[in-house]
């Protein structure tokens, strides 16, 4: 489902203030954007854990069932990636302030994990996450980055370069749709900016959920796909429990 660019660049700034971690980073062909850069990956199509069965319940903000996310995929533009001129992180600010000293990052830490403690500049001092791609479960909140679902850069690759600062922004800190999760560091380091055909999760029972969130935000921000990445992509959709 696609958003009008003024429709949702309003949406998502106003409800979006900043987010992330050390590591992670779209175009906007209805609301607002931003990219993260992928890196080759150890993980190839059809590589994972043996356990395919689904995690049970979306762990992730603005999830849409599977039969949305194919109607979603089916309808985003296939086209090669674009290259990286002039692409920086720098491009898509993060983390922003999100209100009461907590910036995106903290936010979702916050929202992520369990029995989360803060300190007064709203720093995690404590807590347990559940790390989605491998399901490594973190109890020290500097071992947690804050993913970019999809990574800034390959936002850029797929449209972001043609957005607005202001754009760039709104997708880099975006908590409404699923684009923010705290994951471990060395899940997310292993990612780097790269697309599902190249980097999968570890564990495949965190499929369904990566693939549907993946297709629903490049669905909400105009992105365009590849021919492999679409195929993986429907392959993850394929690994959802009917």
């Amino acid at each position: 489902m696609r958003v009008s660019g003024g429709v949702l660049a309003v949406t998502v700034l106003l409800a979006v203030a900043g987010c992330s971690s050390p590591v992670g980073d779209g175009k906007p062909g209805g609301p607002s954007a931003g990219a993260k850069t992928p890196k080759p990956s150890a993980s190839a199509p059809g590589g994972g854990s043996d356990d395919a069965k689904p995690v049970g319940g979306d762990v992730l903000p603005g999830m849409v069932n599977v039969a949305v996310a194919r109607t979603q995929l089916a309808a985003l533009k296939v086209a090669p990636g674009g290259g990286m001129a002039g692409y920086s992180r720098a491009q898509f600010t993060h983390w922003i302030d999100q209100g009461n000293k907590c910036d995106t990052r903290e936010t979702v830490l916050k929202r992520d994990g369990k029995n989360v403690t803060q300190d007064a500049s709203c720093k995690a001092v404590s807590g347990t996450w559940k790390s989605l791609y491998d399901g490594a479960e973190i109890t020290d909140a500097a071992k947690m980055d804050i993913d970019h679902m999809v990574p800034l850069a390959a936002a850029w690759r797929s449209g972001a370069n043609k957005w607005t600062s202001e754009q760039r922004k709104a997708f880099a800190n975006d908590l409404v749709h699923p684009q923010l999760l705290a994951v471990s560091a060395s899940s997310n380091r292993s990612k780097g900016d790269q697309e599902p055909d190249l980097w999968q999760p570890p564990s495949k029972g965190a499929w369904c959920q990566y693939g549907r969130a993946w297709t629903t935000v490049k669905s909400t921000y105009g992105l365009t796909v590849s021919e492999s990445e679409k195929k993986m992509l429907t392959s993850m959709l394929d690994s959802c429990a009917s």
